[in-house]
């Protein structure tokens, strides 16, 4: 860290959003340094004579780059790599290249006397399944590469499997179940030699599978969390080599197996049932890796809350000529502003809905109002529809600011709580594969 700083100068490489990445900026920022978040709109590296130079110039950089959901993965290993050449980097892209490889996993976990599933993983449709047998009358059966447990099912024993599936390997293993009744593993959250917290989870209704974005629900197991298992944890993130991780683990008749090492494990179900954030402490480890200090103190009560607020140090992108459309999300991030306050949000982009809409509780909270008229809205493709009131709201998107005649109405149990409709998307060209909230972690 150069002399002339006062902080450490500590770069998330997310080219996404996530409430994890947010929260580690804000973390970053709460104890004192300086974030920068390293996306394409502020990112680049040149070479002049010999001479590698970083921009922005950081000090240190986690990589929360997410390879599992990438169609080429090796681009941005490519780019993880540029930096570790350059700069200590937290999670390095070696490691993360094993973690997201769920068989390489394995065989790296097995190789250092970890205790995994039996598994088999072929290159030819008659090895894969002429190897179904060993696995009994229920096996698993998954992608190499996979998130948010898509990409993973049982199979019974007449069930045929290939060994790839689309354009990702795949391979059997072993189903472990202590309680046939019961579908539960546990997580736990690896930072540099620290648990930082635990958590059971539990399968929802008519699955098998725990995640909690598949609905999985969670127990904290953080003081109950056996030294065995503690330590296995840590073993197994210091034997794929990561710096941070949320290390999946089963329970057997015979022990404990690892199940996963999660180089981008998500925060929402630990803080769920911990009460805790694991963003401070990884923000801390990237301060000190750097040579940077920080109140012990200050991080602890930084957990307390999870703030996946949009960070300050977010990059804009430059100002498009006049002329050139803006391309926005299926799903955007917002600033919707009443005369009470304002609050940043994710949106979702409906080219079919004339008008936008917002949800009644967050049109009270921002003060939006007062009610202007009430208009006949149709839902969806019915024909029928509906009388809702209308106010004036202002809707920031991408630096812009529009005043619209929203509707208001109860999207309480809807995903986003703005619709936004063509009275602002006729000013952008709207891409539907792109969307501001699609998570990294892997949960």
């Amino acid at each position: 860290m150069s002399n002339d700083r006062s902080g450490v100068r500590v770069g998330v490489l997310s080219l996404h959003n996530s409430k994890e990445t947010k929260a580690i900026l804000n973390a970053i920022e709460d104890l004192g340094h300086e974030p920068f978040w390293l996306r394409e709109e502020n990112t680049a590296v040149s070479i002049e004579d010999g001479s590698v130079e970083l921009e922005p110039d950081v000090d240190v950089v986690m990589n929360r780059l997410l390879l599992s959901n990438t169609e080429q993965p090796s681009e941005a290993l490519g780019l993880a790599k540029i930096y570790d050449a350059a700069r200590p980097v937290l999670n390095g892209p070696g490691a993360v290249m094993t973690a997201i490889h769920k068989f390489s996993t394995a065989t790296a976990l097995a190789e250092a006397d970890i205790p995994v599933p039996d598994a088999l993983l072929a290159l030819s449709n008659d090895r894969l399944n002429d190897g179904r047998g060993e696995f009994g009358d229920e096996a698993v059966y998954k992608t190499a590469i996979g998130t948010h447990g898509g990409g993973t099912w049982k199979v019974g024993p007449d069930e045929l499997v290939n060994p790839r599936v689309g354009d990702r390997q795949a391979f059997l293993q072993e189903l472990i179940e202590r309680d046939e009744g019961e579908h539960r593993d546990l997580r736990v959250y690896v930072v540099g030699d620290r648990i930082v917290g635990a958590m059971n989870r539990y399968a929802p209704d008519n699955d098998w599978r725990t995640n909690v974005a598949l609905g999985g629900n969670v127990e904290d197991a953080t003081d109950r969390l056996p030294r065995e298992v503690a330590d296995l944890a840590r073993d197994a993130a210091d034997t794929i080599g990561l710096d941070c991780a949320g290390v999946d683990l089963i329970e057997g008749h015979d022990g404990w197996y690892v199940l996963e090492v999660n180089p981008t494990a998500g925060f929402k179900g630990l803080f769920k049932a911990t009460g805790r954030s694991a963003a401070p402490y990884i923000a801390q480890l990237a301060i000190e890796r750097a040579g940077g200090a920080v109140d012990e103190a200050t991080v602890e009560n930084l957990t307390a809350t999870l703030d996946d607020s949009v960070p300050a140090c977010k990059p804009m992108p430059k100002d498009i000529a006049s002329g050139d459309p803006i391309v926005i999300g299926y799903t955007e991030e917002v600033i919707v502003s009443g005369t009470s306050g304002s609050e940043n949000i994710v949106a979702k982009s409906d080219t079919g809905a004339t008008r936008t809409s917002i949800d009644t509780q967050l049109a009270a909270k921002i003060g939006a109002g007062p009610i202007k008229s009430i208009a006949r809205v149709k839902s969806g493709s019915s024909k029928s529809s509906r009388s809702r009131p209308v106010v004036d709201v202002v809707i920031g998107v991408g630096g812009n600011r529009h005043t619209v005649t929203a509707s208001v109405e109860d999207r309480g149990h809807m995903e986003y709580p703005v619709l936004l409709g063509r009275d602002i998307l006729k000013h952008y060209q709207v891409n539907v594969q792109k969307r501001v909230d699609y998570e990294e972690s892997e949960e």
